[in-house]
């Protein structure tokens, strides 16, 4: 009898081990039974959708570096639950394009200059990178030597924040991909190998490259509730090879190959666990037809960002437009103005006037797109672009586009400008007067970066008349130290020291005034912005001086001595 109750016991204990084990396996590989699961499993969506959701099936990786990435994003989702989106469905926004494929400010100064974008009236910063992000492992090679640490753009996230910006990333997925393809590593994913501007649709690994880079900038803008993912101005799109084959079988549909690659990108990011919307630039759909948009699935989740940067545009084409995309099924619009960067590529000073027009252009469609239940209107970009292009020269500096963006601004945020809206702008930066026409500001100014706006703008209007009227309208030195002179190395003293404490003079001022301006430029840009923009905007006129000098000492110094032949 004992025995057998020492049977049951034993029995029993095993039982109870075995009941805990598998309880213990069950709770080990539940979130690996969960992160199989495709986000569009489960019904209620579109077939589409419902296979975009598993990205992993859209392409392979050329190694594992890619899906460890994804599943190392899937594990946080604990965590990032923790940080609630913003619900931005009653808040129209007006985002600060921050353009950092040139002239990228040091993070020091996005904290001083922050808080007058808040005061302002602006409500966010569209980031677009580039180069400047700390991309890592297999993508490192895409970053710039002075590209921001990932310390940096969690600081930069904390300081938008506090500031109540939000903050969207904007990654280029299709064209102006020039800082991805100028690289040999990936040159073989050009659309045309000739060009870095566009990336091939067809190649797997293009598709795996994005979500790479993709998975790396989100991983680090989990606060954000949208990405823009560019996708604007496919240059050379459908010439190459892979292109033109699939559009001899497809009945030339270009169309149809551009929203198959977007529609890939677009469930790439609605496949992120936190509720991610996509913008993207709209020029290439305007040529696309209704259905197509329609049948791409793409409206469930993107919305067009609508961009139209002249003074005088064609506002019942944008309505069209409008009207379009509601047809389309987008639930919701962006606009896109510009307060600086596309007057000229290497622009060196903000026409105001010019951009002020364009924002009343866009306040009156605005008013009217109000009138309509759908799509809404969500928000206006105010771009800022700082190259047309990644191989471009650089356009205006931000400080210098500060006082554009401050009436663009508060034109949006007053619905109009009128001697009020005037008045709030010249007090926030610090000026007496303001003269439109002339895009010139009377005042010191008081904003980050005046000192930078001040100086440039003597350097716009001063340096090459100055530089030109000493040494071509001098009739001494046409007499006295021609070319021929310098290249054979003879002059006269008495003749050269009649001229020559003027010419002296001149270029101690400039190389004075100059040296000031470096020491702000530095304060604000990384060493090559600074000289790549004295490069572009001193040195043309400031070398011409500077070698004047250079061979009026060495004459000088020669003491009246017969010419070298």
């Amino acid at each position: 009898m004992a025995l057998h109750r020492s049977q049951k016991l034993n029995l029993l204990r095993i039982a109870v081990l075995l009941t805990v084990t598998l309880a213990g396996l069950k709770f080990f590989f539940r979130d690996s039974f969960t992160l199989d699961q495709p986000k569009g499993a489960g019904g209620g969506e579109s077939n589409f959708w419902g296979n975009a959701g598993a990205p992993e099936q859209l392409a392979k990786p050329r190694d594992g570096s890619l899906m460890h990435a994804e599943v190392k994003t899937a594990a946080g989702r604990k965590e990032s639950r923790k940080q609630p989106v913003r619900d931005f469905s009653t808040t129209q926004m007006r985002l600060v394009h921050l353009d950092l494929k040139g002239a990228a400010p040091k993070v020091s100064y996005l904290e001083q200059v922050f808080p007058l974008f808040s005061k302002l009236g602006a409500n966010g910063v569209l980031i677009e990178y580039e180069d400047m992000f700390p991309f890592k492992g297999e993508l490192e090679v895409l970053k710039s030597p002075y590209a921001y640490s990932e310390e940096d753009i969690e600081r930069i996230q904390d300081l938008a924040e506090l500031n109540k910006l939000a903050v969207i990333p904007l990654v280029q997925t299709f064209g102006h991909v020039e800082f991805i393809l100028k690289h040999d590593k990936y040159r073989h994913l050009r659309e045309v190998e000739r060009f870095p501007n566009s990336f091939n649709p067809h190649v797997p690994e293009t598709l795996a490259l994005l979500k790479d880079v993709l998975t790396q900038v989100l991983g680090k803008h989990r606060r954000s509730s949208w990405v823009h993912i560019g996708a604007d101005e496919v240059f050379h799109l459908g010439e190459g090879m892979d292109s033109k084959n699939w559009l001899s079988r497809n009945a030339g549909d270009m169309g149809k190959m551009y929203l198959n690659h977007i529609r890939e990108v677009v469930a790439f990011v609605a496949s992120q666990d936190w509720g991610l919307q996509v913008l993207m630039w709209d020029d290439m759909l305007r040529k696309i037809g209704v259905a197509a948009i329609q049948d791409s699935g793409i409206t469930q989740h993107a919305s067009p960002m609508l961009w139209f940067y002249a003074p005088n545009f064609d506002k019942q084409q944008i309505g069209k437009y409008v009207s379009k995309y509601a047809e389309c099924g987008f639930k919701s619009v962006w606009f896109a103005s510009a307060f600086k960067g596309t007057t000229g590529p290497a622009q060196a000073w903000t026409p105001l006037s010019h951009h002020l027009q364009n924002h009343l252009q866009w306040l009156s469609i605005m008013r009217s797109v109000a009138k309509t239940p759908l799509p809404r209107l969500q928000g206006i970009v105010l771009t800022g672009w700082q190259r047309y292009d990644h191989y471009s020269a650089l356009c205006e500096l931000l400080p210098v586009g500060i006082p554009s963006l401050a009436v663009c601004l508060q034109t949006l945020v007053n619905g109009g400008f009128n001697e009020a809206t005037k008045k709030k702008v010249l007090d926030t930066l610090g000026f007496q007067s303001m003269q439109l026409e002339k895009s010139t500001c009377v005042g010191s100014g008081a904003f980050p970066g005046s000192e930078i706006y001040r100086m440039v703008e003597q350097v716009n209007n001063q340096l090459k008349d100055s530089v030109m009227k000493v040494l071509e309208e001098e009739s001494s030195i046409k007499g006295w130290f021609s070319q021929y002179h310098r290249k054979h190395q003879f002059g006269n003293p008495r003749n050269m020291e009649s001229f020559g404490s003027k010419v002296l003079k001149v270029h101690e001022d400039w190389e004075s005034f100059l040296q000031t301006l470096r020491t702000h430029l530095e304060a604000v840009y990384f060493p090559d912005t600074v000289e790549e923009w004295m490069e572009e905007n001193v040195n043309p006129h400031m070398d011409r001086l500077r070698e004047f000098v250079r061979d009026f000492k060495e004459i000088i110094r020669l003491n009246a001595r017969p010419k070298t032949l």
